[in-house]
């Protein structure tokens, strides 16, 4: 049975979320597993969090990240939200994930701690409410590196293995992830307020995000416009970001689309290797929805969709409140090219601004396509002034290229320095390879070993290194006749 026993692992819960009308969420507790050990533990966030590490590595703090062991000050929950799946609208909610609370941590920030795999909820749908080992370790390798690489992100404290079983298309190790989150607030969380809800829960719904994520922008002239043009702004953000390290989320449903502007479920994620817009890994998503070009253009639909449930908030006239939404959503094209472009502009190390440094960035991703080159060390080699490491060298359209690249360079009055370091800290030498990530997961699910894993969380923990021990996880994968496939929900 679930324990309550008091350890003093360090948690301060302050549960805001909680407070909001329970029609949100259904307050249950994690269904205890068999035998939970600790996996792996993320020492340097447990501290950020102010939690007590050699607390957690204790049989009692396991308990504690499995579900076992109800901390002191914790309200269990499991959240209520609904999402367009692959573009089709359904009711969801937490189907295998609970709650614990809000830790507030020594710096103040308050963050959800939620335990993923966590057993069945009301909101299951017929799922055992379980994870496996390998995608929850999956789970932490990915979110750790995008948060190296400075792109905000869910993080993961812990994976414990449950000594149990979970059945899928065959019986793997169970186990359960836990996640850390600014919130779990999403764009279905709204869909589901504006369509299952009253206008006034909506309304208690639009403040509580505003009070928790965008207190600044709350002036009060029409607050949930502020809301909608903020969260328009984060995602704007966010997505350029993914779009400059070549990652591809591969699964962009509204109920995976964050209102803090941090990136949410690592299901069939992955990087690219070769460039290449059409990209996709998921093995579900056969129509290329949420390609790597795909991914703006899908972030603006689902803002859309955002819009559509705030327009009883935006305006008592619905006429103006489409106005207003339509407005707001016709900023998210523009707002992305700034940031995509100001990236890019960093990753060859330009200063400044020329009418002509899109097509600069255009041309050499048209080259890279044509070539078959590979994203991260095509950059990578331009870094390190080594442009014969790359699939365009001797290509005259490539010459031609260069040729215009350094002219622009010629033109700013920054060093070769200042050039190259501005460079080196907006090109990561390293990223999670997916060939190198099914290693990693063999060697820990199969064998038991989690050393693979931890020597490529050390490469991928300091990306902008160019560091020489990372040079074995900047190599690409062997060609071949196999595409590489992501799995959800698994």
């Amino acid at each position: 049975m679930t324990e309550n026993n008091t350890i003093e692992t360090g948690w301060h819960f302050d549960n805001s979320y909680a407070g909001l009308p329970t029609s949100f969420f259904t307050r249950i507790n994690p269904t205890p597993v068999r035998s939970p050990q600790l996996a792996v533990l993320n020492e340097p966030l447990a501290a950020a969090l102010g939690l007590d590490v050699r607390a957690l590595r204790s049989s009692e703090g396991a308990a504690e990240l499995a579900g076992n062991r109800i901390p002191e000050g914790a309200a269990p929950l499991a959240q209520a939200y609904a999402g367009h799946q692959f573009g089709y609208f359904t009711m969801l909610g937490d189907g295998r994930a609970v709650l614990l609370g809000e830790q507030v941590t020594p710096a103040g920030e308050r963050m959800d701690i939620q335990l993923k795999g966590a057993g069945r909820t009301p909101y299951s749908r017929g799922g055992d409410g379980r994870a496996a080992l390998g995608p929850m370790l999956r789970e932490y390798m990915i979110s750790e590196a995008m948060h190296a690489l400075g792109i905000p992100t869910t993080r993961s404290l812990a994976v414990v293995s449950t000594g149990e079983a979970v059945t899928r298309e065959r019986e793997y190790p169970g186990a359960v992830l836990t996640r850390i989150a600014a919130s779990h607030l999403r764009v279905g969380t709204f869909q589901y307020a504006a369509n299952w809800g009253t206008l006034e829960e909506l309304a208690q719904l639009a403040d509580y995000t505003l009070q928790r994520h965008y207190s600044e922008a709350d002036t009060g002239e029409n607050r949930y416009l502020a809301l909608l043009r903020e969260a328009i702004k984060r995602q704007a953000a966010l997505i350029a970001k993914w779009q400059l390290v070549g990652f591809i989320h591969g699964v962009m449903n509204t109920d995976n689309m964050a209102l803090s502007g941090e990136t949410i479920d690592y299901g069939p994620c992955a990087f690219m290797d070769v460039y290449d817009p059409a990209t996709v890994f998921s093995s579900i998503d056969s129509q290329g929805r949420y390609a790597y070009g795909n991914q703006p253009h899908i972030g603006a639909w689902n803002l859309a969709r955002l819009a559509e449930s705030l327009l009883p908030l935006l305006h008592e006239d619905e006429e103006e409140a489409v106005r207003l939404a339509e407005g707001a959503i016709a900023g998210y094209a523009e707002l992305y090219r700034e940031h995509w472009l100001a990236g890019m502009r960093a990753k060859l190390g330009l200063f400044g601004e020329e009418p002509q440094d899109e097509a600069l960035a255009e041309d050499l991703l048209r080259l890279m396509h044509q070539h078959r080159a590979d994203y991260t060390n095509t950059f990578c080699a331009l870094t390190l002034g080594k442009p014969e490491d790359t699939a365009l060298h001797g290509s005259p359209a490539f010459g031609q290229w260069q040729e215009q690249w350094q002219a622009r360079l010629s033109r700013q009055p920054q060093s070769t320095a200042d050039v190259q370091q501005r460079m080196r800290s907006s090109n990561p030498a390293v990223i999670p390879r997916n060939h190198r990530v099914e290693e990693a997961l063999d060697a820990a699910v199969q064998q038991g070993d989690y050393s693979v894993m931890q020597r490529l969380l050390a490469a991928l923990t300091r990306p902008y290194a160019y560091a020489p021990e990372q040079a074995e996880y900047a190599l690409p994968p062997e060609p071949s006749n196999q595409p590489y496939r992501t799995f959800c929900g698994t």
